[in-house]
């Protein structure tokens, strides 16, 4: 069976007592911490920076993942790197130079990845797999949480399984995440990770509920079925 990582969007958090929401939401299974971040430019929402990054840091012993939803993209890189970040991705489409951008990331000590909207091709994906540590397919289009899961990412998904598959097979030493975000629950997780995902972003569904334990273990037992 895969591992199977849970990646709670602190967007959905409280943000009045934030460090208290992600030692929570940890104590209470979750893996990787998410972190949405928006610029009111490349899509249409503003939501939080590297200060606020830097502010949960230290409340923080797992990975904390950062989704770049800006903007250009290279100037903030270095900025959440700084701040704690351990993973960044960002949209192909906020870059000039896609493989410089994974690089830059790279140099900054953190993992790399690319995020595909569901209309993005995946051929930004053909000349730099070996600079990709995690590749992120939105189920939703960016820019707000709370969504409702679109059903055709499932194809999206398998078609980068199978990349990543055929690109494993020729690095066994890499490790290349995939990801979900947009729309995930408990009923819906199972179907992500049968189409190849391994990786699960949830929101709202983790942090609208008022037990976040009871709400990731029954994610995982769902993943039990996949």
């Amino acid at each position: 069976m895969p591992t199977y990582r849970i990646a709670p969007s602190i967007l959905s958090a409280d943000f009045a007592r934030l460090g208290e929401e992600v030692r929570n939401v940890i104590a209470a299974g979750a893996d990787i911490i998410h972190f949405d971040v928006m610029d009111n430019h490349y899509v249409p929402n503003l939501t939080i920076g590297p200060l606020v990054c830097q502010a949960i840091r230290p409340h923080v012993e797992v990975p904390i993942d950062v989704h770049l939803m800006i903007k250009p993209v290279d100037r903030i890189v270095p900025d959440f790197a700084k701040a704690g970040a351990n993973i960044i991705t960002f949209h192909p489409e906020a870059s000039e130079h896609i493989d410089r951008t994974l690089q830059l990331i790279r140099d900054h000590g953190c993992k790399a990845g690319l995020v595909f909207n569901p209309g993005t091709p995946l051929h930004h994906l053909d000349h730099v797999m070996d600079k990709i540590d995690i590749i992120l397919i939105m189920s939703v289009n960016p820019g707000f949480g709370g969504q409702s899961f679109i059903p055709g990412a499932l194809k999206k998904i398998a078609e980068v399984r199978q990349r990543i598959d055929a690109y494993l097979a020729q690095n066994p030493e890499r490790e290349i995440l995939l990801e979900v975000d947009g729309g995930i629950k408990i009923d819906n997780i199972a179907a992500a990770a049968k189409a190849g995902a391994d990786t699960f972003v949830a929101g709202s569904a983790i942090f609208g509920q008022p037990d976040y334990k009871t709400v990731i273990d029954a994610m995982r037992s769902e993943l039990e079925t996949a």
